[in-house]
C-alpha cells in the first residue's frame, strides 16, 4: 500500500494496516507481606500488567473500582479482614470481577474465588490463572 493511501485511510478513521494495541490490564493485588506483595508485584508489571498493591483488605476495600482493576489477587491470611472475606465484598460490589486467592493457607468457602493458587506455587503458575480468566473479560 503505497503512504496517499495508508495517510487517507488513517484521515478516515481506518486502521492503517497495524492492529490496534492490546488494552493494558489492571491488577489490585493484596497481600500483609512486604516481601510476597512486592515481588507478586514485580513479577505480575514485568510480565505485562498494571499492579495497584495494598497491604490489607480495607485499603485495598477503598480503592477498589471495578471500572479500573480487571481482576483482584489476595492472600488469605491477613489482619482485620481475610481474603475470603474480601472477596465476598469484592463479588458484591461486582460479581464479574475475578478474584485469584494466591495463599498458603487457603479458606474453607471457596465460594467468591475464581481461582486458587496455593503457596509455595511459583509465580508463572499464578500467571497463568490471571491469563485464563482475564482471557474471558472484554
Amino acid at each position: 500500500m503505497d503512504v496517499e493511501k495508508k495517510k487517507s485511510k488513517v484521515e478516515a478513521g481506518q486502521p492503517a494496516g497495524n492492529p490496534p494495541p492490546a488494552r493494558v490490564r489492571t491488577i489490585l493485588l493484596v497481600d500483609d507481606c512486604l516481601e510476597t506483595r512486592l515481588m507478586t508485584k514485580w513479577f505480575l508489571d514485568y510480565v505485562g500488567y498494571v499492579v495497584q498493591a495494598f497491604p490489607n483488605a480495607e485499603e485495598a476495600l477503598a480503592q477498589f473500582d471495578p471500572k479500573i482493576h480487571d481482576l483482584v489477587v489476595t492472600d488469605n491470611s491477613m489482619p482485620w479482614m481475610t481474603g475470603a472475606e474480601m472477596a465476598r465484598i469484592i463479588k458484591l460490589r461486582s460479581p464479574s470481577t475475578p478474584v485469584v486467592m494466591y495463599t498458603g493457607a487457603p479458606p474453607e468457602d471457596r465460594t467468591s474465588l475464581d481461582a486458587l493458587i496455593q503457596r509455595p506455587s511459583p509465580l508463572p503458575s499464578l500467571k497463568e490463572a490471571v491469563d485464563q480468566l482475564l482471557a474471558t473479560r472484554p
